[in-house]
């Protein structure tokens, strides 16, 4: 985990070589389709690719994009009405069977389907309309990490492209040395109050909801640790009563209009005793994790870059392998 994790910067850097031009082509198409609606079909990692993904085409693109149910297809075997949709499905092996049966019902009630997987040969990427691949190059540990890094550059690649957005490609083509450069941030005052938790809250909102979601599931994949993932506007409607003195409480905030609800946030964290750990928000009290400044739509990739060196260090703390984790496998084939 920790080696494929720091190739991050290395396979983002391949997409941008390799892909650029297949990419602009992809943006011109979408430009020319208009989509009235994308849809995103993934699973775990992939998923929370997916959130990323739905605030970048919502806030630039001004397409509604919304989450497909896998079961819906796979399960009930219906489908619904996606004629002029583009459907984005996102899977690191693309082999697992409710979401190749949800791209074929996609694709027979009229969706684009355009597939991001690291594996060229997968059913997901011969199956699709267009295919953008992750250059991730081999991923054994359990734990996706480079691959979901990737999936996030791939993601924002298409999206500065659909859009013609020079701040975006601008921020795509400074992440690969921003990367490198966040992987070697030291986020170790962190490790021992998630050695001692049971469990915690990851808080994130926009673009960094999606970052959030991914380290609480790498919490408990690695380490064993119960955290949950929230959008920062959400934690006050009932989860807040959870926190009592020392509960531990991990923040990620990037630098744009979302950043003061989560400072105001944090402070109501600390005023209730909770043990913050904040990678972006300055606050008296919490335990501040050093991060990169960069634009708004980045940073959060920054994040859970500098992240999974930290979530390998807690998992062998608490005396796992975090390239094993129990009852999990590599590809997991949901039906």
């Amino acid at each position: 985990m920790y080696r494929e994790a720091g190739e991050a910067a290395a396979a983002v850097r391949a997409q941008l070589e390799q892909d650029r031009e297949s990419v602009r082509k992809l943006g011109a198409i979408l430009r020319d389709m208009q989509p009235r609606i994308v849809v995103t079909c993934a699973r775990g990692s992939s998923d929370h690719a997916a959130t990323y993904a739905k605030y970048l085409i919502e806030s630039h693109a001004h397409v509604a994009t919304s989450s497909a149910a896998p079961s819906i297809s796979s399960i009930y075997e219906a489908g619904t009405d996606l004629y002029g949709a583009v459907f984005i499905a996102i899977s690191q092996s693309g082999r697992s069977p409710d979401l190749l049966a949800t791209v074929a019902t996609a694709r027979a009630s009229g969706a684009r389907v355009i597939a991001l997987s690291n594996s060229p040969d997968s059913p997901l990427a011969t199956g699709a309309d267009y295919f953008i691949p992750l250059r991730a190059g081999p991923e054994t540990s359990v734990a996706a990490t480079k691959s979901y890094i990737a999936s996030l550059s791939a993601l924002l690649h298409l999206v500065g492209q659909w859009t013609m957005n020079r701040d975006l490609l601008g921020a795509l083509a400074r992440l690969p040395d921003l990367l490198a450069a966040a992987w070697e941030l030291d986020w170790s005052d962190a490790v021992a109050p998630l050695q001692a938790a049971q469990s915690l809250f990851v808080v994130g909102r926009g673009y960094g909801l999606g970052i959030a979601q991914e380290a609480a599931l790498k919490l408990k994949e690695t380490a064993g640790l119960h955290a949950e993932a929230f959008s920062s506007a959400e934690v006050q409607h009932g989860p807040m009563a959870l926190v009592r003195a020392g509960f531990p409480v991990l923040v990620f905030s990037q630098n744009d209009d979302t950043r003061e609800g989560i400072r105001i946030l944090t402070r109501a964290f600390i005023e209730r005793g909770a043990t913050v750990m904040s990678a972006g928000v300055a606050a008296t009290g919490a335990i501040r994790l050093p991060t990169i400044e960069a634009d708004p739509v980045i940073e959060p990739i920054l994040m859970v870059q500098s992240f999974y060196r930290l979530a390998n260090a807690v998992s062998m703390a608490r005396g796992l392998n975090p390239d094993l984790p129990p009852h999990l496998l590599k590809v997991t084939e949901t039906r």
